[in-house]
């Protein structure tokens, strides 16, 4: 099990965080450019420096700078699999896998049997006598987690895994992938961009923004109540603040919208952008429904098979259309655009 509680200074970064994994457990960081992700991975596998805080693995304090303890990156049992993942270009697959046995003093017989059944078990002891050069980008990928995972780490470390991955690869070596991990006996810690990643392969998530723990739960808890716009556009969803009274929501920097559901107090609402119906016209139903307002078309964008039109007003709000509906509304040209939205569709809960 790791637990772990980060605190560093690096650059404009002020990193504090703590995080926890089980054995056989995948967990996802996510979170913007900067926010401190990658620098978590380094921090764990000792690559940088602790100012406070402590690293336990396994009931093994790895770190913490209080006591003046602190274990060496090459005398941690971690494996760390890198974005791009930093295969040596003049060894074979199995000499790459093997350099990490090879390096505890493994001898070269047991390491490179050792190396080749991590390559079979990963579905590339095809390419064992290839370099990387001449391999795909999936096989490089496999043969990286190899390396990774042969010296059988208690705590595994991937740092956007399937990044360099094209579309067409992508799906097939995440099914492996999920597979692999959750086969391991490692506490498993994924930093990703990739929502679909996090939800395919970890079983929790802990969301990171400006160098703190913003949200963490499984990933249908986090989907389900986004806690900051990162999150909420991430998801696909519209995040709204306000204060709650009975089924009245007023919403932070102006509107009011009516809900399904009584609550009281601050609360954050989300809207599916597919439950926001829009207009050119103010639509005839306006005195009977109370969630109707109209604002100015803020930008227009294809989301696969769908558009999304963000309508800027009191609140400002994204509603899904059909492709046909760009040319029905004349979504090119600027101009107001009406919104509504039923009170059902609005779901509250405190932040």
């Amino acid at each position: 099990m790791l637990e772990a509680d980060i605190r560093l200074r690096l650059d404009r970064l002020n990193l504090d965080a703590e995080l926890s994994a089980q054995a056989g457990e995948v967990v996802a960081l996510l979170g913007p450019n900067g926010a401190g992700k990658s620098t978590v991975l380094r921090a764990l596998a000792g690559l940088l420096r602790l100012d406070g805080g402590k690293v336990e693995l396994d009931g093994a304090v790895l770190e913490e700078p209080a006591r003046n303890t602190r274990v060496a990156p090459e005398k941690r049992p971690i494996g760390l699999m890198f974005q791009d993942y930093l295969l040596f270009p003049h060894l074979s697959a199995v000499e790459n896998v093997a350099f990490g046995l090879r390096a505890r003093g493994l001898g070269k017989r047991d390491a490179r049997e050792r190396s080749t059944a991590a390559l079979e078990r990963l579905g590339v002891g095809k390419v064992a006598a290839a370099r990387p050069g001449n391999m795909s980008g999936g096989q490089q990928q496999r043969v990286a987690m190899a390396r990774a995972m042969v010296t059988e780490p208690k705590l595994l470390l991937l740092d956007e895994p399937l990044a360099a991955l094209d579309v067409s690869t992508k799906t097939d070596v995440r099914r492996q992938l999920r597979a692999t991990l959750h086969e391991s006996r490692a506490a498993n810690v994924m930093v990703t961009h990739d929502l679909l990643d996090a939800v395919a392969l970890a079983d929790r998530m802990f969301v990171i923004e400006d160098g703190g723990i913003a949200q963490s739960g499984t990933p249908a808890e986090v989907t389900a109540r986004p806690r900051s716009r990162y999150v909420a556009d991430l998801v696909g969803v519209n995040l709204l603040r306000g204060t709650a009274r009975g089924t009245s929501l007023d919403v932070d920097g102006g509107g009011h919208l009516v809900t399904g559901e009584e609550m009281s107090g601050p609360m954050l609402a989300v809207i599916a952008p597919h439950d926001v119906s829009v207009s050119r016209d103010r639509p005839d139903h306006t005195a009977s429904s109370p969630n109707v307002w109209t604002g100015q078309i803020g930008a227009v964008d294809l989301m696969g098979d769908r558009v999304r039109v963000r309508v800027d007003g009191t609140p400002t709000i994204t509603a899904e259309v059909p492709p046909a509906a760009v040319d029905a509304l004349n979504l090119d040209a600027a101009g107001p655009l009406w919104a509504w939205v039923a009170p059902s569709a609005i779901h509250p809960y405190p932040p």
